[in-house]
């Protein structure tokens, strides 16, 4: 089970977003890499950290993970709402160490984003879709066909080094201080840091060597997602020149309203209307579930508001525990206007307390004419 993420910055749900953003640079810069050389445990506390400000220092996300924990952003089968990589916490959150770190964090050059020699490799940016999800395709889970524009590197495409940086991804300035000569190391401005620029590409690509296209991506969505939840797809955003990785697909789940149920977490609520007579000679009727159509029985004198519960017929956890259930709430439909019989019924037990009604010797008992009356 994942750690709390106001654990992991230690601070609590009352946290100013000023609060939240100190804390995290506290954990951040005793973690950080360059302070902690082959640590591997101190560079797993820097990316829980990391990926814990992402989601608290977003006032939206905040919101859904203080409503749903963690499951407001993990999935399964291949997706994740976390899971922050070196690369992924510099480019984003590089700001944050300010000079702590020489480069305001960027500096630091172990982590994957980086190749032999110093050379940069880019990313490709992140793609955003949103998804639409039928109560039902929630429950049981589902596998969308979706067509998605993204940039993919042209064929005929070819690279050369950078003459401006000789191919390492970085330049060196050397500055003179009262302190001495001071030595500073950045990207490359030419190439960003690859340490190759474009040679020749196809006339139709674009100036970084990349075309627009159309692709059909299979996205499984597993059960028990939650509206706003957000999956990652990794490598399907758009690709980077050169030797850089693709950018990741972020899929956006919503949840289409449902036109009998409610859902409320892993429970699912159903409001279920009977008669008059229904209510007090008992009944059974077909209700809606997420799987089909069930046939529950309504005993003999229920009260409207009583709520019948039906164990496991709500949505299944995203984290594997089981499934929710359904409530079904019984309202007992009131008529607005009697006929004399009816009136005459109503007035007999309103002004006797001792009525009893016996049923009478014909075809018909008495309680078989009232539940006529009352239909």
């Amino acid at each position: 089970m994942k750690e709390d993420y106001y654990n992991i910055l230690g601070i609590d749900k009352s946290a100013t977003a000023a609060e939240i953003k100190k804390a995290y640079r506290k954990k951040a810069i005793e973690y950080h890499p360059d302070k902690n050389p082959g640590d591997a445990k101190a560079e797993e506390m820097f990316k829980k950290a990391a990926e814990a400000y992402e989601v608290l220092s977003d006032p939206n996300k905040k919101a859904r993970y203080d409503q749903y924990g963690h499951q407001a952003f993990d999935g399964s089968g291949g997706f994740s709402g976390g899971g922050m990589n070196m690369e992924d916490i510099f480019s984003q959150f590089g700001d944050i160490f300010g000079g702590a770190f020489g480069g305001g964090g960027g500096g630091f050059s172990g982590f994957s984003g980086f190749s032999g020699g110093g050379q940069r490799r880019m990313k490709g940016s992140n793609l955003r879709i949103r998804v639409s999800l039928s109560l039902e395709e929630i429950a049981n889970g589902v596998e969308k066909k979706i067509k998605v524009k993204r940039k993919k590197q042209a064929q005929g495409t070819t690279y050369k080094t950078c003459s401006t940086c000789n191919g390492s991804g970085q330049v060196t300035r050397i500055t003179n201080t009262i302190l001495g000569r001071m030595q500073t190391s950045s990207p490359c401005p030419s190439c960003g840091g690859s340490g190759q620029i474009i040679d020749s590409k196809p006339p139709n690509a674009d100036a970084s060597g990349m075309l627009l296209t159309e692709e059909t991506i299979s996205v499984k969505i597993p059960a028990g997602v939650v509206d706003g939840m957000q999956l990652k797809v990794s490598g399907k955003g758009n690709e980077a020149p050169g030797n850089g990785i693709a950018g990741d697909l972020l899929v956006a789940i919503e949840e289409k309203a449902h036109p009998t149920l409610q859902r409320e977490g892993d429970n699912l609520h159903y409001d279920l209307y009977i008669s008059f007579s229904e209510a007090a000679l008992g009944t059974s009727k077909e209700i809606d579930t997420v799987t089909g159509k069930v046939r529950i029985k309504i005993d003999e004198g229920v009260q409207s508001g009583k709520i019948l519960r039906l164990r496991n017929k709500g949505i299944p956890s995203i984290n594997g525990y089981g499934s929710g259930d359904l409530l079904v709430h019984v309202n007992v439909w009131t008529p607005k206007s009697l006929s004399k019989e009816q009136k005459e019924f109503f007035e007999k037990m309103a002004n006797d307390p001792n009525f009893t009604p016996k049923p009478e010797n014909d075809d018909k008992s008495f309680f078989e004419k009232v539940k006529d009356m009352f239909s």
